[in-house]
């Protein structure tokens, strides 16, 4: 990537932008070693996992912590971890390389697995002192020991700082005595080291700690509730913790008192990037087995795939996973090269991370909910495809609609994350911090001009899609900044018109991040660029839909129509394409290919 883009790109000005596709990363450039890496976790998955898919099935949580010793043995659970402190220590790139294949052949492993890499691993690692990353961090690097990250309570869910859980210092000032309860912990079964959060006294804010349940003066001060039967994941241990008097030593405080809520936030900005990873080789599992099953199919006669209505679901699970990496290795690389220019900067590597991954944490958010979402409906379609077959157990189809049903909920409900999305755009605007008035502005004064008849060029190669990417920005920015003008502080308040403007915003970004991959590896004539093409046909429809009820709902008269004037001159194509027949190119590519 050039050093210009590096300097200058910030989180959320793809807004206010043309980004050329050749600033933008995608996996057809892999280095050898991150292809190795790959390899090497698919190859793990195929032996060690899909085998194993009715012992999973049946709650077999010692499969699932044996199956992580071994990931730990090939140093899959340190990806990102320093090598001083027993980890691999490669860029943010390959952690999501590692999440995305580790995490495809199974719901249970893929929460194990992220729990323990993201959120039960990066507050010791971001927020602890040295002495404390000395001691936790090479055993969590290795699989020694296992991770488990306490938040939420039964009263505190996405307002973390509202939970009850205390911590007191103890009459010496050696150690704070905690006492408490945390609800839904993924690992909690046979995890060891222990992220928790409570309240100190009286604060505001909450407090990180980390602990070692093995170091424990009192074994009995840490007890767990009995495993919760899940719709799916059924082989993740999920328990409730309770704190019991139990003490922990005053050292092991993660960054500074009262800082416990930004240290939760910035995990989980982490986590919800790498929530994305984890959903992409599910989506090619998926789909392959969906291929693979209407070719064997036969009815009437002949395989299921060449009947319209397969192919065309067909085609749409193909672009989902195109356009899903497509955004999601974008970002990776986005984060990674933030980091790098922090650090050449003279900024420690800890700070680095911490301030590249909060730099992109509209698009963490964006990611988190469009790729959920699509991993949800690639797999619902798979058991459409399946028909009868695929709501039985004996086809893999069942497992992972229900596994694919948490992503909706994991590190901030999707509702949470369309909120956050627009609700941090709007704060680093008001902060100055990213100029959208002026884009909104000249928009306004666009709207109230004579638009240009003349009929551009668009003889390059996806010269018409990029320009239509430009014009459903500035969708995004009149609805937006009209809405803003109307309710200023209150818009936070409007949870409807935030939804609208997020949905607006998550299909602007994967269709640029699609369509920039495609101009950039690929021709004219390839599948890739018709998917690209696809998406962002049905991109610009959603998009309508989100305007359309956010522009009526607020505004009236002239203004209203004026803005609907302007929805429609900046959703035409010049050149419509034929959506049938793209439809057709993708589902023939990967039928007779017989895989993604």
């Amino acid at each position: 990537m050039s050093d210009t883009l590096n300097k200058t790109l910030k989180g959320g000005e793809f807004l206010i932008k043309e980004i050329p596709a050749n600033e933008i990363f995608s996996l057809e450039e892999l280095s050898e070693e991150q292809k190795m890496l790959r390899d090497s976790a698919k190859e793990f998955i195929d032996r060690e996992v899909i085998p194993h898919h009715d012992r999973f099935e049946k709650k077999d949580y010692a499969l699932t912590e044996e199956t992580m010793r071994k990931l730990g043995e090939m140093g899959l659970l340190g990806i990102t971890v320093p090598e001083e402190y027993g980890g691999l220590g490669m860029g943010f790139v390959s952690t999501m390389l590692a999440c995305d294949y580790v995490s495809g052949g199974n719901g249970s492993l893929a929460t194990a697995y992220g729990a323990h890499t993201g959120i039960g691993t990066l507050p010791t690692l971001l927020y602890g002192s040295e002495e404390l990353k000395k001691k936790y961090l090479p055993d969590l690097a290795t699989g020694t020991k296992f991770g488990a990250y306490c938040l939420t309570e039964p009263d505190a869910g996405s307002d973390a700082n509202s939970g009850k859980t205390r911590a007191k210092l103890s009459e010496d000032g050696k150690h704070y005595i905690i006492n408490g309860q945390k609800m839904w912990i993924s690992n909690a079964g046979f995890a060891d080291t222990f992220t928790l959060f409570a309240k100190i006294d009286d604060d505001k804010n909450i407090t990180g700690f980390v602990i070692n349940r093995s170091e424990l003066e009192n074994p009995e001060s840490l007890t767990f509730g009995e495993e919760e039967h899940k719709l799916g994941i059924r082989s993740s241990s999920t328990r409730q913790v309770f704190f019991n008097d139990m003490k922990v030593p005053v050292e092991n405080m993660l960054g500074e008192r009262n800082n416990g809520f930004k240290i939760a936030l910035n995990a989980l900005n982490v986590g919800r990037i790498k929530l994305a990873a984890a959903n992409l080789d599910g989506q090619r599992r998926i789909l392959n087995h969906s291929i693979q099953y209407s070719n064997e199919r036969k009815q009437f006669g002949v395989s299921i795939s060449t009947f319209g209505a397969i192919r065309k679901k067909i085609a749409e699970m193909s672009t989902g996973v195109f356009v899903s990496e497509a955004g999601s290795y974008r970002l990776a690389k986005n984060v990674e090269d933030k980091i790098e220019e922090l650090v050449s900067g003279g900024m420690d590597h800890q700070q680095a991370e911490l301030k590249g991954v909060e730099e992109f944490a509209v698009e963490a958010s964006i990611l988190k909910v469009f790729v959920s979402d699509l991993t949800q409906n690639t797999a619902d379609e798979g058991i459409q495809i399946y028909g009868g077959m695929g709501f039985s157990e004996d086809t893999p189809m069942e497992a992972a609609w229900r596994d694919a049903r948490i992503g909706r909920i994991y590190e901030g409900t999707n509702e949470i994350n369309r909120l956050l999305a627009v609700g941090m755009l709007i704060k680093r605007a008001m902060k100055g911090e990213l100029d959208l008035l002026s884009p909104a502005m000249a928009i306004s004064k666009e709207l109230m001009g004579i638009p240009s008849f003349e009929v551009p060029d668009y003889s390059a190669f996806m010269s018409e899609e990029k320009s239509i990417i430009a014009n459903l920005k500035k969708v995004f920015l009149m609805v937006s900044g009209a809405a803003l003008q109307k309710y200023m502080m209150d818009i936070e308040k409007q949870q409807h018109l935030l939804i609208n403007a997020s949905e607006i915003l998550n299909q602007i970004y994967m269709a640029e991040s699609a369509i920039l991959r495609a101009e950039k590896h690929f021709s004219a004539d390839s599948v890739e660029a018709a998917m690209a093409q696809l998406n962002l046909y049905k991109a610009i429809d959603k998009i309508i839909a989100a305007a359309k009820e956010g522009i009526v709902s607020f505004a009236e008269g002239d203004e209203q129509r004026m803005m609907l004037s302007g929805l429609r001159r900046f959703t035409k194509y010049t050149n419509t394409p034929n959506v049938v027949a793209l439809t057709e190119k993708v589902a023939a590519h990967y039928i007779e290919k017989g895989a993604y």
